[in-house]
């Protein structure tokens, strides 16, 4: 386990780890170094199921009860006892949902039974109606089912003291039935992490205002905006800020005190202002790294005092592929969560592409279904600054490290947008 005062010595001495080299760090590399560092909020609070959605549980959830907790049928028709099949038996009640057959069957005998029903003393299995005949109030069975068919067991869903969701669970609308079902009204969640971030540079202009000469919109702090919203964190947008030192200054220092963590846009490329990297090793602890990906080369992470901190390139799509790579996963560690491993299906890409061995590349790609078949085609122009090309996407075709050229009709693996966006 590697601690703050090891991430110090990192950032001011690269060569005290073994296989650290911060001018060629693969993917997975830096993934696994970020996670080292990672510890969860400890606030909790108490919510109602209706809040608790996008939550994460902070203890588990133990089942105080069976679910179902009685046997009941699965389905509408008669409940009797199997060695009984072949037989005529008579009907002598009706069991309803949430209103049962208090008597006891006894020889020969049946009861006509709905969906959800306490099975009734005596019986111990359930036909189905359509496989009956029913002539002067007595019950023929056409086709005889297994024993113990069409009946739904106590204990079946959920058993008494099951740990039904752990601690460190996110909270989805399954969930939200799930312990409903348990009439448990309230849970323990971890507070919501707080993130603030802000963009970086003289050549930004907010949304509404005109455009000088080299000058562009700010469109980065909207798509980081919308991912860290759908995250359920709080979000802190703290704007644009120009290249001058004191303010970036101001900025930063505010933003680490006052939230969790902390993102910024550009900044961390070589050639770029220096003054951010200055500010962050002045003020904290952080690592500059130059990732084996395309896009989103320069990378950067580390503490400002307890804040955590990501240092994203400026390019927009460079912005959206590292935040979904690096801090998507960080984030739900610091939220209490645990990151699951995001599915790569294998399907046929429609292009050729070119790729050199060596690096992982994100490409922006849509997948579709073409005569009976899955495959996946490219957006068009994949550079870095054209953001309409994760628009358009529906998925990254990933190409790690170890694949190169790739002809037509290559397998190639994907990451579904739909689930990490």
């Amino acid at each position: 386990m590697i601690n703050s005062t090891t991430l110090s010595e990192i950032a001011l001495n690269p060569c005290c780890i073994d296989n650290y080299d911060p001018n060629a760090m693969s993917v997975q590399q830096a993934r696994a170094f970020i996670q080292q560092f990672l510890d969860s909020v400890a606030e909790t609070e108490s919510l109602s199921l209706h809040e608790s959605l996008g939550r994460v549980l902070a203890g588990d959830i133990v089942s105080p009860c069976n679910v179902p907790n009685h046997h009941n049928s699965a389905m509408d028709g008669y409940a009797f006892k199997y060695t009984e099949a072949s037989q005529p038996l008579r009907i002598i009640g009706t069991a309803y949902a949430g209103r049962p057959f208090a008597e006891k069957i006894m020889n020969g005998e049946c009861v006509k039974i709905m969906t959800g029903a306490v099975i009734p003393l005596g019986a111990d299995t359930v036909v189905m109606q359509e496989h009956t005949h029913v002539e002067n109030n007595a019950l023929n069975i056409t086709s005889i089912p297994k024993l113990g068919a069409n009946i739904r067991l106590a204990g079946e869903d959920l058993s008494l003291g099951q740990t039904v969701l752990a601690k460190g669970h996110l909270m989805h609308p399954a969930d939200i039935g799930l312990i409903a079902s348990l009439g448990i009204a309230k849970v323990l969640v971890y507070r919501r992490l707080k993130v603030a971030f802000f963009s970086t540079g003289d050549e930004l202009v907010s949304v509404g205002k005109p455009l000088a000469e080299g000058q562009i919109y700010d469109s980065n702090r909207y798509t980081l905006f919308g991912m860290l919203t759908r995250l359920g964190v709080v979000v802190n947008d703290l704007g644009a800020i120009p290249d001058i030192p004191e303010l970036l200054e101001t900025t930063l220092l505010k933003a680490a005190n006052e939230n969790d963590v902390v993102i910024t846009s550009g900044g961390v490329s070589v050639g770029e202002a220096d003054y951010m990297k200055a500010l962050l090793a002045k003020h904290g602890q952080v690592l500059f790294w130059k990732i084996n990906m395309k896009p989103g080369r320069p990378l950067a992470y580390g503490k400002i005092g307890n804040a955590h901190y990501f240092g994203l390139p400026g390019n927009p799509v460079s912005t959206m592929v590292t935040f979904y790579q690096f801090v998507r996963e960080a984030l739900i560690t610091l939220m209490g969560g645990t990151p699951k491993p995001t599915p790569l299906l294998k399907v046929r890409c429609s292009h050729a592409i070119q790729k050199t061995v060596g690096r992982t590349e994100f490409l922006r790609g849509i997948l579709h279904e073409a005569q009976g078949e899955w495959k996946v085609s490219l957006t068009g122009n994949q550079s870095s600054g054209v953001l309409s090309s994760m628009s358009n996407a529906n998925c990254f075709i990933v190409l790690d490290e170890s694949v190169g050229h790739c002809e037509p009709d290559t397998l190639v693996s994907v990451q579904l947008f739909e689930g990490i966006i």
